[in-house]
């Protein structure tokens, strides 16, 4: 995790909203696997958006794609980016380490107040980090379907407490 905790540290600064999903949210819940990236849900309203873009920014963090990185704010942008370019994920790395990757939904992949409430904060170094309920992660790993989120989910039905069920 210490290739993320500035990131989170960042973003917790900045008072940004967010919801960690994807491997590295199965690593928190506690499923030992390897992941490239960090996959965020954020609160995508204009301003919660743009002090996102600005804490990854700041970091040196820059877009994959060739746009504004501030672009991302703009709802009618992200939804020209799906629209035209089949955009699920807003990927920013960092040229200094290819290795820092932060994937950030386009759109919600669950709706985000109700992912938001659900998520279970963790400590990640002193840093309270929201990760997705497990069965949120069940969804959404259902959803992309890739062998490897086949594998996640049975990590995470394992991990599952009674009654939670996806939603």
């Amino acid at each position: 995790m210490a290739l993320f905790e500035p990131i989170f540290e960042a973003l917790s600064a900045a008072d940004v909203r967010y919801v960690v999903v994807g491997g590295v949210a199965v690593v928190l819940h506690g499923h030992a696997r390897l992941t490239a990236d960090l996959d965020l849900a954020v609160d995508l309203e204009p301003a919660a958006a743009r002090r996102a873009i600005r804490a990854l920014s700041d970091l040196g963090l820059r877009p994959r794609a060739p746009v504004r990185a501030e672009d991302f704010a703009d709802p009618d942008v992200r939804s020209s980016w799906m629209r035209e370019r089949g955009m699920v994920v807003f990927s920013m790395v960092d040229p200094s380490d290819p290795l820092r990757v932060v994937d950030l939904f386009v759109d919600e992949p669950l709706p985000f107040e109700e992912l938001h409430e659900r998520a279970r904060a963790v400590d990640v170094a002193g840093i309270p980090v929201r990760v997705a309920a497990i069965p949120d992660l069940i969804t959404l790993k259902l959803r992309a379907g890739r062998p490897q989120d086949e594998a996640d989910v049975a990590a995470l039905r394992e991990l599952q407490g009674p009654g939670e069920e996806p939603r």
